[in-house]
């Protein structure tokens, strides 16, 4: 088998392992079965990531990677700041829940950070960066609008991730693999875009 350089291989040994998990949970996730997926040796992954918790970063970095580069690529179309705002979270919520088995990875992953310290340590890292990612895209929706913000941008990431991050376990909880999301669910999502952007604007969330 010809050689391949450790920066080929560790990408494939990611996705390889992302696609397990996905379908299989965390638990799945032995260097022995990440191995036979890929089709190399296990001392391949072990020569690859030192440690479990290396691997696990590394799943974690790509899936954040992917979800941000896809809720980047949204665009926030044309309309008032309301609308644009609500665009874009039509687009996170797209990211978030489209591979269903991705965001259920990801739940899992921060179910088994409870108890855990190393993963504990890479799902703050996550947490955090898409914070400030949901605080930088906010600072600039609202800046192309010539607009200042009633709250800090950060206070306001913070509060709407965390009803989003609500509302996508009740979508996991209340739907079925090959329904569509939950209406009340929805009308809450857009209610959360509403009470998000009374918070910008400083006005009620029902205006």
């Amino acid at each position: 088998m010809a050689h391949v350089p450790a920066s080929e291989r560790r990408p494939q040994l990611v996705q390889a392992a992302i696609d397990l998990m996905t379908r299989e949970g965390v638990a799945a996730g032995s260097t022995r079965a990440i191995a036979a997926e890929l089709g190399v040796a296990q001392a391949t992954v072990h020569y690859t990531f030192g440690t479990k918790k290396d691997l696990y970063r590394a799943v974690v970095e790509q899936l954040k990677a992917d979800f941000v580069a896809q809720v980047r690529a949204a665009s926030p179309g044309d309309g008032s700041f309301g609308e644009q705002v609500r665009t874009l979270v039509h687009a996170l919520w797209e990211a978030t829940t489209g591979e269903h088995g991705r965001c259920v990875l990801l739940s899992e992953f921060g179910a088994l950070a409870m108890r855990d310290p190393d993963l504990r340590e890479i799902m703050l890292g996550l947490q955090l960066d898409i914070e400030g990612t949901a605080t930088e895209m906010l600072t600039a929706l609202a800046a192309a609008h010539g607009l200042t913000l009633a709250r800090p941008a950060r206070e306001i990431a913070v509060l709407f991730l965390s009803g989003f991050d609500g509302l996508t376990t009740r979508h996991l909880t209340v739907r079925r693999p090959g329904d569509q999301p939950d209406p009340a669910t929805l009308e809450a999502l857009d209610l959360l875009v509403a009470t998000t952007v009374g918070l910008c604007l400083g006005t009620p969330a029902a205006a």
